[in-house]
């Protein structure tokens, strides 16, 4: 709010002129009168007495004009408004330790609670869709399950509501399938496809499975295996196996299972007690892949056109191997998994007034999972007791700074995919498939106005981050984001 100030050069010199005017006004009336009653002309009292009048006055207008014009608290009080004193800003440390208790910190309790739920309801449903005996002409659940994803990595914002799951098939005896054109990459990421050996004699004998799931190269004389096929029988599969464990579930939460876009599986609980912790409603991807060897599987590669056919690479075993290795290393007091959190929520707050498109732009390039490859690096290049919890500020904003570097370099590589494997630890074992490809930038396809808009919002959004929260983030009662819960509040 603007505030007026008085101009004294102004001001006093126009009392000076309106107080002189109404002098001489009055002493021109008074002799007026004065010759209307008497007749007499003389004007010695009245010009000795407009003299006195303007002498007085002069010396009040001086006399005024020299105590403004001194250095002083009258000078202070009356030139300009007084100066209010800023509050002092809150420190960094204690904003950040704040705003992580209301709306960024993962309860243990409803954490813990969250995962038994899906763990139970998953572990039985693969079990249903299990076949001891692989079939000959169909594909089949292996009857297990791999937990991937922050929410079990620990490192989610908020809330525990949603899991990735990977539910490994198991092919066709007889079907052999060799991983081909292992340079393809879109964004970065290495893309393969899944072939068939030429004139295979398999084919010709499983003709129904062929023309379900397989498409031809026409004259090539071999066929792919197709993500499209193969999602559409999971989710067919993964219905029947659902309404074969329904009723045990339901008494505590209505379950469903939807098909969405990115090559997507969802199953949802909906809780109908307090049993599922909080009445949070948890959504689970369930995700098909294919064991590739070492631990590592192929899934469907996001973002692909209907008929290319294409897959990628997943590491869980491997990322879960490289978590546990780090945290042996750290203190036990260490900041590590607080500082990615924060990090994820500096990303969210940043991009909270963008529009549809920029805001899809800004969370591509800082996806979650390139903020784990940032942070991982960051984790395996620093002394372990840097991460000592009185070090969280300065942890962060090395994280900032590493990702600020990697756009202005326009590459952030994977840790995985031909990168630095000199970093990795000797436990962490991956197919030799992987380790001859080339390495592969998390960042290829963005262009570089991009890049460099992202760096200099990244940047923005930390140095206002107070204001951020503040405008962005409505306050919460407790940690399960407005809800009530016994088992949080004695937390």
């Amino acid at each position: 709010m603007s505030v007026y100030t008085l101009n004294l050069r102004v001001f006093w010199p126009l009392v000076t002129c309106i107080l002189c005017a109404l002098l001489l006004l009055h002493h021109f009336i008074l002799r007026d009168s004065e010759e209307q009653g008497d007749g007499c002309s003389d004007q010695g009292p009245g010009a000795i007495l407009l003299f006195k009048y303007v002498l007085a006055f002069a010396l009040c207008y001086f006399f005024i004009k020299y105590c403004t014009t001194q250095p002083g608290s009258t000078k202070r009080g009356f030139h300009r408004a007084p100066e209010v004193p800023c509050k002092p800003a809150v420190p960094k440390k204690e904003l950040l330790e704040d705003h992580y208790e209301k709306h960024v910190r993962l309860s243990p309790h409803v954490l813990g609670h969250s995962k038994a739920h899906v763990a139970k309801l998953v572990s039985v449903l693969v079990k249903v869709g299990r076949t001891d005996v692989p079939p000959e002409s169909s594909l089949a659940f292996r009857g297990d399950f791999v937990q991937i994803g922050s929410s079990y990595e620990e490192h989610k914002v908020g809330s525990p509501d949603c899991f990735d799951i990977l539910v490994p098939l198991r092919l066709p005896r007889g079907l052999k399938l060799e991983p081909c054109n292992y340079n393809v990459t879109k964004g970065g990421i290495p893309l393969v496809t899944l072939e068939t050996p030429r004139k295979s004699e398999w084919i010709r004998r499983h003709k129904a499975f062929t023309d379900t799931f397989l498409h031809s190269q026409g004259s090539a004389g071999f066929h792919r295996l197709s993500p499209d096929s193969v999602l559409r029988w999971f989710y067919s599969t993964s219905q029947h196996c659902l309404s074969m464990v329904r009723f045990p579930f339901e008494q505590r939460c209505s379950l469903s299972l939807s098909l969405v876009e990115s090559q997507r599986v969802q199953l949802h609980l909906t809780p109908r007690s307090d049993y599922v912790c909080c009445h949070i409603s948890m959504g689970v991807r369930l995700i098909p892949a294919l064991p590739l060897g070492d631990n590592a599987f192929l899934v469907a590669a996001p973002g692909t056109q209907k008929g290319e056919n294409l897959w990628t690479v997943y590491f869980p075993k491997q990322e879960q191997k490289l978590l546990g290795f780090l945290k042996s290393k750290l203190p036990a007091n260490s900041c590590h998994l607080k500082c990615l959190q924060l990090l994820k929520e500096v990303r969210d707050l940043g991009g909270q007034t963008l529009d549809q498109q920029a805001g899809a732009e800004w969370r591509g390039v800082l996806s979650s999972y390139a903020l784990k490859t940032a942070w991982i690096r960051l984790l395996l290049s620093t002394p372990p007791e840097a991460w000592e919890e009185c070090h969280l500020v300065d942890r962060l904003e090395d994280l900032l700074r590493c990702l600020r570097d990697s756009l202005q370099a326009r590459n952030l590589r994977h840790l995985l995919l031909g990168g630095d494997t000199g970093l990795l630890p000797e436990s962490v074992a991956l197919p030799k498939l992987v380790k001859e490809t080339v390495p592969s930038n998390l960042w290829a396809e963005f262009c570089s106005g991009s890049l460099d808009l992202v760096s200099a919002r990244l940047a923005f959004s930390w140095a206002h981050l107070h204001r951020l929260i503040r405008l962005g983030r409505p306050q919460r009662t407790t940690l399960g984001r407005g809800v009530h819960c016994k088992h949080i509040d004695a937390e």
